[in-house]
């Protein structure tokens, strides 16, 4: 039982780490458009994330996939813009006529290079055998998806208070906070090490 914990203690860690804020923006922008009326499809929307990311992180602990560090350090924020730019461009707009499809296949991808980023994590903290390794990866991922629901509850909860007790407008708020995302993540993307290289 203590090994299990572990390794889920470890992706919540990962997820709720203040130094990796770069996820934390993520799932701002990406729970910001929502209400807890359309639960249903944040929900659609992160399983498929979270399928994205296992796929990408089992490829990579095991060796089929093999990409440069700096590369991926360089997609994750670009993930975070392209998310939050969206918002601001259907921001207001009604969400039942848009498709679950294109966006579902995008947030796949954009789950295989956050994947890919916590494979790096899982891999420098792994040692065990190779045997176990599927075990431990579940467990990590456990724990990712554990703190990812938590952060993205709380959110929702926020979001609710300031429709409700602010009068703020859900279009204002996506609004709001989409752009202070893009206002972070464009530095980022700006001063990665990729540009140095």
């Amino acid at each position: 039982m203590s090994e299990f914990w572990i390794f889920t203690e470890t992706g919540w860690r990962h997820v709720l780490d203040i130094k990796n804020y770069s996820l934390i923006l993520f799932l701002i922008a990406l729970t910001v458009p929502y209400s807890f009326k359309e639960w249903k499809k944040l929900l659609l929307l992160t399983g498929i994330f979270n399928l994205g990311c296992f796929v990408a992180l089992l490829l990579s602990a095991y060796g089929v996939i093999l990409i440069k560090p700096v590369l991926v350090e360089f997609l994750i924020p670009i993930t975070v813009l392209i998310l939050a730019m969206f918002n601001l461009f259907t921001s207001g707009k009604s969400s039942k006529g848009m498709a679950v499809n294109p966006i579902g296949f995008v947030m796949l991808f954009f789950g295989m290079v956050h994947g890919l980023e916590f494979s790096t994590y899982f891999k420098s903290g792994y040692t065990g055998n190779a045997s176990d390794k599927i075990v431990s990866l579940l467990q990590f991922e456990l724990g990712i998806i554990a703190a990812q629901t938590l952060f993205l509850f709380s959110v929702l909860v926020v979001g609710y208070i300031i429709y409700t007790f602010f009068r703020f407008s859900k279009r204002d708020f996506s609004l709001v906070l989409s752009s202070f995302v893009i206002g972070v993540a464009l530095p980022m993307i700006l001063e990665n090490q990729i540009w140095k290289n």
